[in-house]
């Protein structure tokens, strides 16, 4: 019996990568017995792009509350609510950019300003190439405030077979950063 369930919003912005977004709530509905709630935003523009790459609209079919981009009344968009972590993936570095500069015009940005402010675990899982200067300034922004940059740049040491198992390696580490208790490949582990 695990004492302490998470609390996890989780952001899905307009950036390509939306083979990442599937495999977090996979995983997530995997992990579900020590999760107490996910809050789940995802753009309009996030669905478009699911759609385009997945060829699907399976985001409907998960478990999750859905909350609406501009739903400021959302129990997340208060650090009272007590969410503990917040995973934004895919990010785009215009999402990005409006959380380093603390603009809240979104329940997203809203959401990353609460996590941060409150001293919580926001992991952003960057999706862009090559980076500008202001990318890269912008991550260090956050970075300085708490958050953490994971980039989605997969691993090939387990030497996955699938794209889905390429986006795992990406996955299970950003899982490994929240707290949960996730089976992964570990470098050097018999597996």
């Amino acid at each position: 019996m695990i004492k302490n369930k998470h609390k996890i919003i989780v952001s899905v912005s307009g950036a390509s990568g939306s083979i990442y977004a599937k495999v977090l709530f996979d995983k997530l509905v995997q992990l579900k017995e020590q999760i107490e709630v996910i809050g789940v935003l995802m753009s309009d523009n996030a669905k478009y792009v699911w759609e385009t790459e997945l060829d699907n609209s399976d985001y409907n079919n998960y478990p999750f509350t859905f909350y609406d981009k501009m739903d400021f009344m959302a129990p997340f968009a208060s650090g009272s609510a007590n969410y503990g972590t917040m995973i934004i993936c895919p990010c785009s570095m215009g999402t990005m950019a409006r959380i380093a500069t603390g603009i809240s015009n979104d329940l997203t940005t809203r959401a990353a300003d609460v996590i941060l402010k409150e001293r919580r675990k926001l992991i952003i899982v960057a999706r862009e190439t090559p980076l500008s200067l202001i990318h890269i300034n912008n991550m260090k922004i956050i970075t300085e405030a708490g958050g953490i940059i994971c980039p989605a740049t997969p691993s090939f040491y387990s030497k996955p077979q699938t794209f889905e198992a390429l986006a795992a390696t990406v996955i299970d580490r950003v899982l490994n950063l929240s707290g949960l208790d996730n089976k992964s490949y570990s470098w050097g582990a018999k597996q």
